[in-house]
């Protein structure tokens, strides 16, 4: 019996501005990719600070930290998906589980938007990415719930793969129209 709803923020709850940007300046170079991969790795984990990470992010970049995080901050909420959420709050508790360097939440979503979640597990904080096992076993404990009592929602197949794999139901996200189909499925 499904208890919990759980939400990726990037590319989910709000457009993901990181991925455009690896593919603008370091698509056409796998190495320069992997090592961008890695420093934005090192932050989402709380090896490094956000600060140090857009400064390497940038140095690689051949841009100023300041035209990096300008480029890579602009992400805008999903309102669609959040009037679902909004619906979905009155049956479930609801997770947000974010690979992320800090927390700006409170920049992209109001503070309504943020008090629908009963969770929120930043990978800075917990020191585990997603896809790992742990990332999700977090996001279960601080809701309060068994893993296999959860639906993962993520844009990106290596973290549903990562969900499904911890014990968790999952769904890719394309649209917020598509999820309350397959989500309406899953729930009945």
């Amino acid at each position: 019996m499904v208890k919990a709803i759980i939400f990726d923020c990037f590319g989910v709850l709000a457009t993901e501005a990181w991925l455009p940007f690896k593919a603008k300046y370091f698509g056409h170079d796998p190495e320069l990719f992997e090592k961008a991969s890695e420093i934005g790795h090192q932050a989402d984990k709380g090896s490094i600070s956000y600060d140090d990470c857009m400064r390497a992010i940038a140095k690689l970049a051949g841009i100023t930290p300041e035209q990096a995080v300008e480029a890579i901050a602009h992400n805008v909420p999903d309102e669609e998906l959040f009037a679902y959420v909004r619906e979905l709050k009155k049956d479930y508790k609801l997770g947000l589980l974010s690979n992320v360097a800090g927390n700006y939440l409170h920049q992209i979503f109001t503070t309504s938007q943020l008090s629908l979640f009963d969770a929120i597990a930043l990978s800075f904080e917990s020191g585990f990415i997603k896809p790992q096992a742990e990332a999700f076993g977090v996001m279960a404990k601080q809701l309060g719930v068994d893993l296999n009592e959860c639906v993962f929602i993520d844009d990106q197949q290596r973290n549903v793969n990562g969900a499904i794999t911890a014990g968790m139901l999952a769904i890719v996200y394309h649209d917020a129209v598509k999820l309350q189909r397959e989500l309406s499925k899953l729930l009945s």
